[in-house]
């Protein structure tokens, strides 16, 4: 990551946290956003003088404009952008609560819409070889009855993702647009489920584990590392790809 610059959503913790981490450690820039912006400028304070922190909600097409500028002003350029904050709730068609649906929607699928839509100019205006990397769901690829807005927000990002990728080959710019499909991982969204108190937090784990043919739950720096390959010149040639980080669980029988 060697003089690349990202932006981040839902840097502050889980998997864009680690996200943020390895980019700053391979000798990358990032600035870090989230609406928990406490927790990403504590963040960016630890990472040093190569990452930064800016409050954002990804609902909001001004607000990424201003993150897009906020890069510029940090660091120079932009060069890479990880879509990764999201929402999960439950809710099957006939129950969900339409605010959650909407809710769901607007942040997992017009959230990277907006924010694809601010920063590629600025990566055009880079003139050199960029990446964008949406975060997905081994859900997108095999639905699940009790997540359905999810289902349709992770679903709909794969169309966009390659919309996106297969735009910006046409058009002959050096930007790749690709997605990782995480299974469930260790984040604070899983935890909101293991304790919902839906049932005991072992059962839970239990479940959610055996969703994965390898039988566990995945490690945020797991997902990171897949993400951190794509953003990278180590995947020049590579785009419009499903990146699976989901130990098995999209394809199990």
């Amino acid at each position: 990551m060697s003089n690349k610059v990202a932006l981040v959503t839902g840097g502050a913790e889980g998997i864009g946290a680690n996200v943020g981490r390895m980019i700053v450690a391979e000798g990358g820039k990032v600035l870090l956003c989230d609406v928990q912006i406490d927790k990403a400028q504590a963040l960016a304070e630890e990472l040093g003088e190569n990452a930064a922190a800016f409050e954002l909600d990804v609902r909001d097409l001004g607000q990424w404009q201003k993150a897009v500028r906020a890069v510029h002003e940090h660091f120079g350029k932009l060069n890479v952008l990880c879509n990764i904050a999201g929402i999960s709730e439950p809710g099957n068609v006939v129950d969900v609560d339409l605010d959650s649906w909407r809710r769901t929607i607007e942040i997992n699928l017009e959230g990277p819409f907006y924010g694809c839509r601010a920063a590629i100019p600025a990566m055009e205006a880079s003139g050199e070889p960029c990446a964008i990397v949406n975060i997905g769901s081994m859900i997108a690829i095999r639905p699940a009855a009790f997540v359905a807005a999810y289902s349709a927000s992770k679903a709909g990002l794969v169309g966009l993702t390659r919309s996106i990728a297969l735009d910006c080959a046409e058009r002959g710019l050096p930007i790749r647009a690709n997605m990782v499909h995480p299974g469930a991982i260790r984040t604070p969204m899983y935890e909101r489920y293991k304790f919902s108190g839906m049932d005991e937090p072992e059962n839970i784990e239990r479940d959610f584990a055996a969703t994965h043919p390898m039988n566990r739950i995945g490690e945020p720096d797991e997902v990171a590392k897949a993400v951190v390959f794509l953003a990278s010149d180590e995947a020049s040639f590579t785009t419009g790809c499903d990146f699976t980080v989901d130990g098995g669980g999209s394809i199990r029988s």
